[in-house]
């Protein structure tokens, strides 16, 4: 009698060893809590360097500089979600429960809706690049685009010397484009995908 008890014993243990394995993501948050410390640095260095160069600047460098505060903060989100929203669905719970504080969108947090919010994130990120990218194909004034040996003697010298032609190419920024529409078509094909699982839930409890 005493060895079904054991080994029953035996059995809780492994699931109980298991779930508590969850506590190993543990150190990869707080990880990006590093990670997100350093972009307030960025952040700040950037700011910095637009205040103290606005009189210098011209209007579309001053923009190239804005996009790339909104990116940092647009990927500072990104990394707010993963590590709050994460940790709540897989590691465990933070009791915000009527805190005034609670992000609104954490009272229904599950996988899926984490995994779209994270593709529209990323979507957000590339429009600022694809922006960027434009503006910086606006700014070229006639010249010419490099050919891959100008490329390549660019990228020997350290990029030493005036540049007499554009390193941005159409192939370039045709492709940024294409990855752009990729990542559109990811994020409604998992929007999709949730709302077909939810409506399937939803009929299943109107079954029972």
């Amino acid at each position: 009698m005493d060895q079904p008890l054991h080994s029953q014993r035996r059995l809780a243990l492994l699931p109980l060893l298991i779930f508590s394995s969850r506590w190993l993501q543990l150190p990869l948050y707080v990880g990006l809590i590093v990670a997100q410390c350093v972009y307030v640095y960025l952040f700040g260095k950037e700011l910095w360097h637009l205040i103290h160069e606005a009189p210098s600047l011209g209007e579309q460098e001053i923009m190239l500089i804005v996009l790339g505060l909104i990116d940092v903060v647009m990927i500072s989100n990104l990394l707010i979600m993963v590590i709050v929203g994460g940790y709540e669905t897989f590691v465990s719970r933070l009791g915000l429960d009527g805190h005034p504080d609670q992000p609104e969108w954490l009272s229904h947090v599950n996988a899926s809706v984490l995994k779209v919010k994270l593709a529209m994130a990323i979507i957000g990120i590339s429009s600022i690049h694809l922006l960027k990218t434009f503006i910086a194909a606006g700014t070229l004034q006639g010249l010419p685009f490099c050919s891959a040996d100008v490329l390549a003697t660019i990228a020997a010298s350290d990029g030493v010397g005036a540049l007499k032609c554009a390193t941005l190419t159409p192939a370039g920024v045709m492709w940024q484009t294409i990855i752009h529409v990729v990542f559109i078509l990811s994020a409604i094909g998992i929007a999709w995908t949730d709302r077909i699982m939810h409506a399937h839930a939803a009929k299943l409890a109107q079954e029972h």
